[in-house]
């Protein structure tokens, strides 16, 4: 995620929660009507609940932006909390309203035909009581269906955030070596080490990732979330990450210490020095802007790595000129570049052949849900290509979910994933 300046940051958080303010008034309002026909006591008590998460939320984001002013780093607990309760809220919020704007869009509709006709369409002792208590039973179940998000939320934060899943991808390439048919690689990405707790958790999915027993691992980038610290605790953990041909690795947006502060530049290439350090201690083969060879047999295909390259605000230390340097036109290639709008914006419709990239960042926006044959999330709002598997040009993108978890604190819909690509030849 891309920490703007801290006037545009401060800017938009005003904007946004003078958007919630105002989501907030609609959905007391579809409240109130849902309880209506409530006991008193039930009332006062829902009413008392709704306002007292509003205040905390509220509270805490006036702290957060004071906080914010003097410290201008997201990394802190209060931060933690904030964005937790408001997806919590959000979500159901935004449930509990979009059927409340449905309702009264076909209301206006129905009015606006009356006024068109000149006619009211219904006795007016029917109209009174017939929309109340339609307007009544379509906020009690929008009360309902907003239980499902409320609840996902919090199982997101307690369960879904290290509920790893593995996705098993097969892949055909009529360039590949036959010596490397069925060969097998393990792809994990966006580890965020500053954000786990659960120690126990956290070697259960690297020990699921070991289990995949691929024949090379790759790592493509966002080691920490924002200083080489935040490793200290799970070097003795990410150190089994093992392969019987090494794991390689890439670095991410987020391995640069570009989004929190430093007392001077020369701090922060210490910073930057200690990450590439620890790489090499987790035996880790870091690519950056370069090449290597994988030999198996007596062929070879080409491993290419490149520092992080985003659109936009995003970093761009990439050199894709860099890492082809001294590589063969007719070999085949593996990408290992952190974000994917790098290979739609440098590599999709580069004349020189890399047959497949692998790719994270977006971690699917930690929320949504994926169905067979549909799937939604928020960062569709953001990245055209933004998990799974695409094609163009006869290149293949691969971009995985990510490991770990960053600022929201949890996963819905959207679980931790380790990846096994499986090439054969077509």
């Amino acid at each position: 995620m891309h920490a703007a300046p801290v006037g545009g940051f401060l800017i938009g958080l005003f904007i946004f929660f003078g958007s919630t303010l105002l989501l907030d008034v609609y959905v007391a309002k579809g409240i109130r009507c849902s309880l209506s026909k409530a006991p008193a006591s039930i009332r006062r008590m829902i009413r008392l609940a709704y306002m007292g998460l509003n205040t905390v939320f509220y509270g805490l984001a006036v702290a957060f932006v004071i906080s914010f002013l003097f410290s201008h780093t997201l990394n802190s607990m209060l931060f933690k909390v904030l964005i937790t309760l408001f997806v919590t809220l959000f979500s159901s919020k935004i449930v509990f309203a979009l059927f409340l704007l449905a309702e009264d869009l076909y209301r206006m509709g129905r009015w606006g035909i009356m006024f068109g006709r000149k006619t009211a369409g219904l006795k007016s002792s029917e109209q009174n009581n017939f929309l109340p208590q339609r307007r009544r039973f379509i906020s009690q179940a929008a009360a309902l269906t907003a239980g499902i998000p409320f609840a996902g939320s919090i199982y997101g934060v307690i369960k879904g955030k290290y509920n790893y899943k593995v996705h098993r991808v097969q892949l055909a390439f009529k360039s590949l070596p036959k010596e490397f048919d069925g060969f097998t690689i393990t792809q994990l990405s966006d580890i965020h080490s500053g954000s786990f707790g659960d120690r126990q958790q956290v070697l259960h999915g690297v020990s699921l990732a070991n289990e995949q027993k691929s024949d090379i691992m790759f790592f493509t980038g966002d080691l920490v979330n924002f200083r080489s610290s935040e490793m200290n605790d799970w070097m003795d953990v990410f150190g089994k990450l093992k392969a019987p041909m090494g794991v390689n690795s890439a670095l991410g947006n987020h391995d640069y210490g570009d989004y929190t502060q430093w007392p001077s530049p020369e701090a922060k290439q210490a910073n930057f020095e200690e990450l590439c350090t620890i790489h090499k201690e987790l035996g880790f083969h870091l690519l950056r802007n370069e090449n290597c060879r994988i030999q198996k047999d007596t062929a070879a295909i080409e491993l290419l790595g490149v520092e992080n390259w985003g659109r936009g605000g995003f970093s761009k230390y990439g050199d894709l000129d860099k890492a082809f340097a001294g590589t063969s036109p007719d070999s085949f290639k593996i990408l290992l570049s952190h974000d994917p709008t790098h290979w739609e914006e440098k590599v999709m419709n580069d004349p020189r052949m890399i047959e497949l990239t692998l790719a994270g960042h977006t971690h699917g926006f930690q929320f949504g849900f994926e169905l067979p044959g549909i799937r939604f999330s928020p960062a569709e709002f953001r990245y055209k290509r933004w998990a799974g598997l695409y094609v163009e040009n006869s290149k293949y993108l691969y971009v995985n979910r990510g490991f770990g978890y960053l600022a929201y604190p949890g996963r819905v819909g959207i679980w931790p994933e380790i990846t096994t690509i499986t090439l054969r030849c077509a």
